[in-house]
């Protein structure tokens, strides 16, 4: 519980608008055995679409993301198809037919459902799961240009492009934190 209170003041304390290589960190490719990946988490920052994955307290790679739909507030009931926000772990992760990777994050936690609580939703409403990281859905005609034009898709989870989806399954590990943020 330490370390996760120290990557959300971590996230706090570095802005991420002051690197000047930020173009670079969009298309670096990264060698999964030279990132420690015990020291990794990443930041969604659903404002920006984007996330931003690091090393300890190195930015090393920016990707885009999408989410559920414009509504940008934070998940409340299943079926809003919002995407939470909060601290999070990644709790399982698989190759996929349908979005290429998937990475479940934890959701709902314990501080999703006190979130909930203090929100007066009652202990019995649905808050939702299922959420994680994933790639597109080609089959469906959902491409890599829904990302670059930030065309929201998803039923609340974090979508990437396939290619960068499968470079991050390779670095990341069950237990990752992931802090998502609006």
């Amino acid at each position: 519980m330490k370390k996760m209170m120290w990557y959300c003041l971590l996230v706090l304390i570095f802005p991420l608008s002051s690197f000047n290589n930020e173009n670079d960190l969009y298309t670096v490719r990264l060698n999964p055995s030279s990132i420690d990946a015990d020291k990794v988490f990443l930041l969604v920052d659903k404002s920006e679409y984007r996330m931003y994955l690091y090393e300890d307290v190195t930015l090393i790679k920016i990707y885009k993301v999408v989410f559920g739909n414009k509504d940008m507030s934070d998940k409340q009931i299943q079926g809003d198809r919002r995407t939470p926000e909060g601290t999070f772990r990644i709790l399982s992760k698989r190759i996929d037919n349908r979005w290429n990777r998937f990475m479940l994050l934890d959701y709902p936690n314990a501080a999703s459902y006190e979130k909930s609580r203090s929100r007066g939703l009652s202990a019995n409403t649905d808050i939702g799961g299922g959420i994680g990281i994933h790639g597109v859905e080609s089959a469906s005609g959902i491409n890599d240009s829904y990302v670059e034009q930030r065309i929201n898709w998803t039923l609340g989870c974090v979508s990437m492009k396939d290619r960068d989806v499968a470079e991050l399954y390779n670095i990341i590990k069950v237990g990752t934190p992931v802090v998502i943020r609006r």
